[in-house]
């Protein structure tokens, strides 16, 4: 039986997210964010969901580098469940997202000074250029638009 578990959230970080390592070297980060609803309670007021979020290696690296309380995020991962046993022998059980992306929701204009998201992104944040071309001659002007004949009738159609 085919199964789907995928989470997508945007929100606020509720503190700074802290960077740590396991005892095999592997870097993971946990944080919430505040989730605003999208109606209102009997009072007029919003409410926000507070959502427990663990992301890995590179991403937590990324998330721990770039994001500070207060600032807007976006994250991509999946609902986990898991229970443990505290020092105190009671049963805890945890419902989190485990991300597998993390990406700025604001311009780097609207953060003030904060570093490109990715890798190969324009500093600007430039998409309306065109993409480059690739090959031998290859030109970076677009391309001209298809040119398409009108069918005059039904009965002209091949099918």
């Amino acid at each position: 039986m085919p199964s789907l578990n995928k989470v997508i959230l945007m929100g606020n970080l509720t503190a700074d997210p802290e960077l740590k390592q396991t005892p095999a070297g592997v870097s993971v980060t946990s944080f919430s964010i505040g989730v605003s609803r999208r109606f209102k309670d009997a009072n007029g007021q919003y409410q926000t969901d507070f959502i427990n979020i663990v992301a890995w290696r590179q991403t937590a690296e990324f998330i721990c580098k770039f994001f500070r309380k207060g600032k807007p995020i976006c994250v991509v991962g999946s609902l986990q469940t898991r229970n443990y046993t505290d020092q105190q022998g009671n049963k805890r059980y945890v419902t989190e997202v485990v991300a597998d992306e993390a990406t700025f929701t604001e311009s780097k204009s609207d953060s003030a000074g904060a570093a490109p998201a990715f890798a190969g992104v324009p500093a600007d944040n430039d998409f309306a250029r065109p993409a480059p071309a690739y090959g031998a001659g290859a030109q970076t002007a677009q391309p001209a638009a298809p040119k398409f004949e009108e069918i005059s009738g039904d009965d002209d159609l091949p099918f």
